[in-house]
């Protein structure tokens, strides 16, 4: 027999070891204090800094061992007492089968299976988020150490916005707004990292699992009408990045620590996000300091090359995405033709050595080098500590909270036990305990259908599936009517599962699948009285038949409401729970998939019909709104007196650098005020709070901000805050709300750039309102409210926008007599001087107030600058008759300013008479060239507008000095040209 060399005897050794704790109850890990040739290495040594131990580790490496290294599934290396690892591993809501870390066979063959995230976030909760993470990561590590796990990095949370409805995974994510889906990110990541609440407690760094933010970025399409994921275009504006797609990844990594990221499938802009330097160096490790590792989605690197065809080669292909800071591919590509790319000179090895740091640093981090892992940090975490009572408690509780009462017609519910019966439940999701979990989902503690639970509260209770499954392509509803016929009350459950949305499938309606409509439609009409009518889904379903049905007299969205979802859901229809949840998706109406999945703008764009995406953006119609649910209990709310009025940028700088935006406001870039003064400009907003009700009850409380006047920048409204609260019948009680001027009041510009902008903003909280002005100075803020003053409250509504407009009027309505060629320099045309004299105190007040904010340059003027303001009807109707020759074209027409008189003889119609001249300035108006060329509105541009319209339906008569038929007219020019449809609605005109 042929000896073996000593050191392949000594490798073999090691491999022995490495199999023997990988086969028991052991959990793999790295520098066995019983290896006597590993206490020799540095990387070893846990008084080293993790940096200095990374080193050591990786210069030790070959570049064969490093190659094996950048794959999920990285092999040992026995020669240095390195374990295997697996970074691969899920807990979307609660630990998972899926993947290839995680088993079920052995000493915990169950885990609590929590809501799926969507119902999740209906809590509005953030604690409640931040417990579902910490006892996420409490069973993650219990099964790490019973060696049921070959790694501690968990693929989740899932941060993607919910943009479409029609989305096959829009179930595993926190919804539509991106202030809810940070906040969720932060509070779950917390939780599972094991960092306190409120952050920056981990221990030196230490962490119980590791969280991953994905997918990044704008991911949210699988399959829709041919187009795959793998490689899908996402052509997404500068703009919906910065205040959409990207805030969520912000709060995850800068404010959750979170230790891993993953690159998603698809390209951006053409990019692929996995090889996109920008997204992943600058903006994830540069801006927002990002530490930790940067994954690939499964073969989504494979994809660059085969299906998106990005690259040339593989060799390319693996250049390309280390190069760009992604660290292990979810695959095997980097294995196959990472070291051809280094022999071919395309990859430096100093690349894969950036990227082993990432990765060991990690696994460091997570202990997985300190030797044994039970007799570390988390090692007292057993079976035990899995499926307790407080963690199925706590999935109830979560599954109660986050149920939404659609529709209560009559108080239909809660139903009275006592006084019923029978019942009858009837649906394909009735009697289906899995159905409840949603995807990702782990092997619960226990498992109830909705059935059981309600036979827990009626015995007599009968059940028929009225469907031959969810997809209802066969249906039976004369024995649904008939199970239906006698019973004291109907509950019919409803919906969707995962064969009809799940990842790789998106949905093509968002009807109710098959044939349940008519089946809940028959039941209803057969039954005694109105039918309840649950849904069983993530995505929103158009069920507007019910929602106007009056035999349908209460709806419930129950989400995927996890484990103990059925138990849950029986004590609210019974009343031993008051449901508080809100929605955090907007519900389409079905004509919705008229709009392309693949249209990736936020904004809308009216011209071209295009309605928008989500609460924030969306002007179509809706089934039910975002944040709406009902309660058992009636809620009022009132704004404390000491919220904040007014917010002055120039207190916000210790240098104001402000800036001139398209529309004329002010603006302040929050780049340029930096973190620390973006801190102190926070302020609080207190909120009171009542139950009316009769019956206690945990309460989502929202808080949105509305700017006065929409804009195609600026939301139409958006959440600042929000907080979930228990109040006892009668109780009252103050929420403060922290709102941060530079996250909360901030706007995106078409570059992206996030800026603060003068003008009124509006916090919500239902039909209570409190006004927010955003001005630059005291200055300009005294001189808004000289405004109102001098043309009394009509103009509260639109003061902001004024006062701008003073500002801008001195570039167009001031004449300079240089800037006009020919007769125009006679000064027949110079009457606007004429509005020099003094009317009243008040007004020379105003306009001394002008010449303060704007400076002694506006001194000849001021007077003409105040008096414009009362004039804007004059030089916003355009009288068609006064034109002659081409000047009837409406290619050149000419906004008309009638000077001196108020009154104007026929003789002054086609002839520029010396009181009547028209002042030709429409080449110095650029916003008249905008209109005429169809761009869309200002905010600036629609205040003209609606200041017209104050005229002539408020002021009087003596301001309609043209016939209506010249009025007409000009209205005509308006309504025909799309792009002005917007003003049109927000201003009618005047009957």
């Amino acid at each position: 027999m042929k000896l073996l060399p000593v050191a392949a005897l000594s490798n073999a050794f090691c491999l022995a070891l490495l199999l023997l704790h990988t086969e028991s109850t052991q959990p793999p890990f790295s520098c066995d204090s019983e290896n006597p040739q590993t206490k020799s290495f540095p990387f070893c040594q846990t008084k080293l800094p993790i940096r200095k131990r990374v080193q050591d580790l990786v210069s030790r490496l070959t570049l064969d061992e490093k190659i094996t290294q950048l794959v999920n599934s990285a092999p040992a290396i026995p020669r240095l007492g390195v374990s295997p690892y697996e970074w691969w591993s899920e807990a979307l809501h609660g630990v998972s089968g899926y993947g290839h870390g995680v088993s079920f066979i052995g000493s915990i063959g169950h885990v609590t299976s929590f809501p799926q995230v969507l119902l999740t976030a209906a809590t509005f909760d953030s604690h409640l988020w931040y417990r579902i993470g910490q006892a996420t990561g409490t069973e993650a590590r219990a099964v790490y150490n019973a060696g049921q796990a070959k790694g501690m990095t968990f693929w989740a949370p899932n941060i993607n916005i919910f943009r479409d409805p029609r989305w096959g995974r829009g179930q595993e994510t926190p919804g539509e707004d991106p202030l809810v889906a940070g906040n969720y990110a932060v509070a779950y990541v917390r939780g599972i990292q094991g960092d306190s609440f409120q952050g920056g407690t981990l221990n030196n760094g230490h962490l119980q699992a590791s969280a991953c933010c994905k997918h990044f970025t704008a991911y949210d399409l699988e399959n829709w009408n041919g187009v795959m994921r793998y490689g899908f275009d996402a052509q997404v504006t500068q703009q919906d990045l910065a205040d959409t797609y990207q805030p969520p990844f912000r709060s995850c990594v800068k404010d959750g620590r979170a230790s891993g990221i993953m690159c998603a499938y698809n390209r951006v802009n053409g990019v692929p996000n996995c090889a996109d330097y920008n997204l992943l160096t600058k903006t994830a490790r540069g801006e927002w300091g990002f530490h930790g590792y940067i994954t690939s989605d499964c073969d989504a690197v494979a994809a660059m090359y085969d299906v998106q065809k990005y690259t040339k080669s593989p060799e390319e292909t693996v250049a390309d995405v280390l190069k760009a800071g992604m660290d292990v591919n979810c695959g095997t590509f980097l294995k196959n033709y990472t070291k051809s790319a280094v022999q071919q000179k395309m990859l430096p090895e100093s690349e894969i050595d950036r990227a082993l740091h990432n990765l060991f640093a990690v696994q460091m981090r997570l202990g997985l080098f300190n030797g044994d892992p039970n007799k570390q940090l988390f090692g007292n975490i057993g079976p035990n500590q899995v499926c307790t009572q407080e963690h199925q408690e706590l999935a109830l509780e979560t599954a109660r909270n986050g149920i939404v009462l659609l529709k209560n017609s009559a108080k239909l519910l809660p139903l009275l036990k006592n006084k019923i019966t029978s019942l009858a439940v009837i649906g394909p999701n009735g009697n289906n305990a899995y159905a409840l979990l949603g995807n990702y989902e782990g092997r619960p503690c226990k498992s109830v259908e909705i059935l059981k639970a309600l036979q827990s509260f009626v015995k007599n209770t009968k059940f028929h599936p009225g469907c031959n499954a969810v997809n209802c392509t066969s249906v039976a509803i004369d024995d649904a009517v008939n199970t239906a016929k006698g019973a004291d009350y109907v509950v019919l459950v409803m919906g969707l599962d995962q064969t009809q949305e799940t990842e790789d499938h998106d949905r093509l309606y968002l009807t109710l699948p098959g044939q349940q409509e008519s089946l809940v439609t028959a039941v209803a009409e057969a039954a005694d009285k109105p039918v309840i009518l649950v849904l069983v889904c993530g995505g929103p379903v158009d069920v507007s038949f019910a929602k106007y049905n009056p035999k349908i007299g209460s709806i419930l969205w129950a989400g995927y409401p996890g484990e103990a979802g059925g138990i849950a859901l029986a004590e609210i229809i019974f009343g031993d729970h008051n449901p508080g949840g809100k929605l955090p998706v907007t519900w389409y109406p079905k004509n919705f998939i008229r709009v392309p999945m693949t249209d990736m703008r936020m904004r809308p764009e009216p011209s071209s019909g295009y309605p928008g995406r989500t609460y924030r953006f969306y002007t179509g119609e809706k089934v039910f709104e975002f944040g709406y649910g009902l309660s058992y209990s009636a809620y009022t709310y009132k704004f404390v007196s000491s919220t904040p009025n007014t917010i002055y940028l120039n207190q916000l700088l210790n240098s104001p650098t402000t800036t001139e935006s398209s529309n004329s406001l002010h603006t302040l870039s929050v780049s340029d005020m930096g973190e620390d003064i973006c801190e102190k400009a926070k302020f609080s907003a207190v909120v009171g709070i009542e139950n009316l009700g009769e019956v206690s009850g945990r309460h989502a409380v929202l808080l949105f901000a509305r700017p006065i006047m929409p804009s195609q920048r600026n939301p139409l409204k958006q959440l600042v805050g929000f907080q979930s609260v228990n109040l006892n019948s009668g109780e009252r009680t103050e929420l403060e709300f922290v709102i941060s001027p530079c996250e909360h009041l901030s706007t995106a510009t078409e570059d992206g750039l996030m800026v603060i902008e003068e003008g009124y903003k509006y916090l919500m909280l239902e039909d209570e309102e409190h006004p927010i002005n955003i001005v630059e100075s005291e200055e300009r803020q005294e001189l808004a409210a000289m405004v109102v003053e001098v043309y009394g409250p009509e103009y509260a509504s639109s003061k902001r926008v004024i006062v701008s407009l003073i500002e801008k009027e001195i570039e167009f309505d001031v004449v300079d007599v240089d800037a006009f060629e020919g007769e125009n320099k006679s000064p027949d045309y110079l009457k606007l001087q004429a509005y020099s004299q003094v009317e009243s105190e008040e007004r020379q007040e105003l306009a001394a107030m002008v010449v303060k904010v704007y400076g002694p340059e506006y001194a000849s003027s001021k007077r003409v600058i105040v008096s414009l303001i009362e004039k804007e009807i004059e030089f916003d109707v355009v009288d068609v008759d006064a034109f002659e020759g081409e000047n009837k074209s409406p290619d050149y027409l000419k906004l008309q300013l009638q000077t001196g008189n108020h009154t104007r003889s026929e003789s002054h119609s086609r002839k520029r008479g010396k009181q009547g001249k028209i002042l030709d300035i429409y080449e110095e108006r650029l916003w008249t060239k905008k209109y005429l060329a169809g761009d869309f509105f200002s905010l600036a541009d629609l205040s003209h507008l609606q200041l017209g319209h104050y005229l002539l339906n408020g002021v009087g008569k003596e301001y309609m000095i043209r016939d209506r038929k010249h009025v007409s007219a000009w209205w005509d020019v308006i309504s025909n040209r799309p792009s002005w449809m917007k003003a049109l609605r927000l201003f009618p005109y005047p009957n």
